[in-house]
């Protein structure tokens, strides 16, 4: 099995959604993961444990396993994600671009049938899922001036 089969398998049933993951030339293997309520380190640590043993097994090949939280800026990839961060800010480059445009920074309005609508400037655009090269959460920070 290969590294995406097994992380897809595996971390649902631990209750994790699997972000991302990058296996290095140095042989890191980065996992990113996500629940609703965040990662915390314990996650991390457990995580960790479950995948060094089954890689293990499974003979998976790298040096060094790192277990992350998706960050406040997480990658956007599957339309599930659109759909959930739908209202939240993001930065999205498209391959190909839109109305002579590659990159869109805006609100995310939703996601439905593979196609991302996010509102900018006044305007909106449609970008299908496979026409976005890159796709993550622009952090909005809010002060109180208490």
């Amino acid at each position: 099995m290969d590294i995406q089969t097994i992380l897809d398998k595996t971390l649902p049933g631990l209750g994790y959604e699997l972000v991302d993951f990058e296996l290095t030339a140095q042989g890191d293997l980065r996992v990113f993961i996500d629940k609703p309520d965040g990662i915390t380190v314990e996650d991390c640590a457990t995580v960790s444990n479950h995948l060094s043993r089954l890689f293990m097994v499974e003979d998976v090949d790298y040096k060094r396993l790192e277990i992350s939280s998706p960050g406040l800026d997480r990658p956007l990839k599957k339309a599930a994600d659109f759909a959930r961060f739908a209202g939240e800010q993001a930065k999205i480059k498209t391959r190909l671009p839109i109305e002579g445009q590659k990159n869109f920074i805006g609100r995310i309005e939703g996601c439905s049938n593979d196609i991302v609508r996010i509102s900018f400037d006044g305007k909106s655009a449609d970008i299908e899922l496979s026409n976005i090269d890159k796709a993550r959460l622009k952090p909005e920070f809010k002060f109180n001036k208490d």
